[in-house]
């Protein structure tokens, strides 16, 4: 007699941090509290979480693929890379990723401070027994920021930075193909919903027509 194969469970970091809670479509930051995050951070000196908010604006990953990032995934010789790329836990799918001179210089800085290793998580969890931040640390770390902005943390999430600078691309160049590429999506179509460009840009022509 044959039994049915046990259900696979899901990986502990890629556990949904938002497990219990009121969930829907996560704002992306504006220019302005991009900066006022990155400025609290470097005149707090926090090498840490400025190395993890600038890598999470630039590389537009998930929560889960962005905490279980190495040391080698972005830096070779001691040196940040300019470009990326890692396989999504999500799909099993490459995705690239630029890393802007901010960035590198946070992710050099916050790697020579905390002596990590070609092989070390770049994000080591300080809790005993977890080698990583996890998606959960994430996203309270997040709302910290939001918090301090004086934004409320209900409407912000890890998503809003994962759709922050992919927005951005958007709405300067309206290429959705482009988009598409950067968040690793499959389907174009997982990209007109995830950015909810239709209704924006629905709205945006509507303003502009008088009557």
């Amino acid at each position: 007699m044959t039994t049915a194969n046990p259900p696979r469970q899901r990986a502990p970091d890629c556990a949904p941090w938002n497990k219990g809670h009121l969930i829907g479509p996560k704002p992306p930051l504006k220019l302005p509290e991009v900066w006022g995050i990155r400025i609290r951070l470097q005149l707090d000196n926090n090498t840490r979480q400025l190395a993890l908010f600038n890598l999470a604006i630039d590389s537009k990953l998930r929560g889960c693929d962005l905490v279980s990032l190495q040391v080698r995934d972005v830096v070779h010789g001691g040196r940040a890379l300019k470009r990326a790329a890692v396989i999504q836990q999500k799909t099993g799918r490459p995705v690239q990723f630029e890393l802007t001179p901010n960035t590198r210089r946070a992710v050099e800085e916050w790697v020579d401070a905390a002596h990590l290793q070609s092989g070390d998580f770049l994000f080591p969890s300080r809790i005993h027994g977890s080698p990583h931040i996890s998606t959960r640390q994430y996203a309270r770390i997040v709302k910290s920021w939001v918090t301090q902005l004086g934004l409320d943390p209900a409407e912000y999430g890890t998503h809003s930075l994962r759709r922050t600078k992919a927005t951005l691309v958007y709405r300067r160049t309206r290429n959705l193909r482009a988009v598409q590429l950067l968040l690793g999506h499959t389907k174009l179509e997982s990209t007109v919903r995830y950015l909810g460009i239709e209704v924006d840009d629905a709205l945006e022509m509507s303003e502009q027509t008088e009557v």
